[in-house]
């Protein structure tokens, strides 16, 4: 693809791809337990007050709002490099969901709060896109590239290929131009993506207040030798984030110089 057809080529890729996903309605999610007090319980004696609890309904509202935008580019990046949507109906992290990493992360570090916490939160609307070995690294690269230049700006870059144990593969994270929402997309092969299901139980169960130092080293094992019989894509372990766009020269500044 010549450099001047790029862009054409990006507008095309991004405008095949509106009427499907304006036609989806917003993500299926799961009813949060919230009790009779407006507080949330959950699994392992996590909780949450009933500020809390509306602080992150509240945020999960315009969560839902920003995700139709930010769909319509991650599918058009995958469809302009050939990539799988994997578990495009899980877009959304559900109530219950979120509410558990608050409520655990509040437990983790008792310093902080509500507001900090969801201000960090990079996955609550996330997606994967997944190539076989051969396409992966090249695909990564232009899907990556496309995003970065429909104006999403790159706040997280984990590529992990290169450990030596533990979760392998490449998790990044974006934030959207208009709405300001950040939200996740990993990259990765069939076997990654595999690894990746097949351990997220033990993280879950790794992660809760209530499982003992022991069973959290065993659940790590388990972990670890599970991908380690990922196989590495060639060049995955290079990969880098997009460099960031130029920003606009202000009109003023534009006149000043050509003075």
């Amino acid at each position: 693809m010549t450099t001047s057809s790029q862009p054409t080529a990006l507008r095309t890729a991004l405008c095949a791809t509106v009427a499907a996903v304006l036609s989806l309605g917003p993500a299926a999610t799961a009813t949060a337990d919230d009790d009779r007090s407006g507080g949330w319980k959950g699994e392992g004696g996590l909780t949450l007050t009933s500020e809390q609890n509306n602080a992150v309904d509240s945020y999960l509202a315009n969560a839902r709002r920003a995700e139709r935008t930010i769909s319509v580019r991650v599918r058009a990046a995958a469809a302009l490099t050939g990539a799988e949507v994997v578990g495009f109906d899980k877009r959304l992290k559900s109530p219950d969901s979120l509410k558990r990493k608050v409520a655990g992360t509040l437990v983790e570090q008792p310093g902080r709060n509500v507001a900090s916490v969801l201000a960090g939160i990079g996955d609550a609307v996330r997606y994967t896109l997944q190539w076989d070995d051969t396409a992966y690294t090249s695909g990564v690269t232009r899907a990556s590239g496309a995003l970065a230049g429909w104006g999403n700006e790159s706040t997280k870059w984990s590529n992990t290929w290169g450990r030596a144990s533990g979760y392998k593969g490449l998790n990044t994270g974006w934030r959207a131009p208009r709405s300001g929402q950040l939200f996740e997309v990993q990259f990765h092969t069939p076997a990654s993506k595999h690894a990746q299901e097949a351990t997220h139980p033990l993280y879950e169960e790794q992660r809760l207040p209530s499982t003992g130092p022991e069973r959290k080293r065993e659940l790590q094992r388990e972990q670890d030798a599970l991908f380690a019989a990922v196989p590495v894509p060639a060049g995955a372990r290079s990969l880098t984030a997009p460099a960031p766009r130029p920003a606009p020269v202000p009109a003023s500044a534009s006149a000043s110089a050509s003075a």
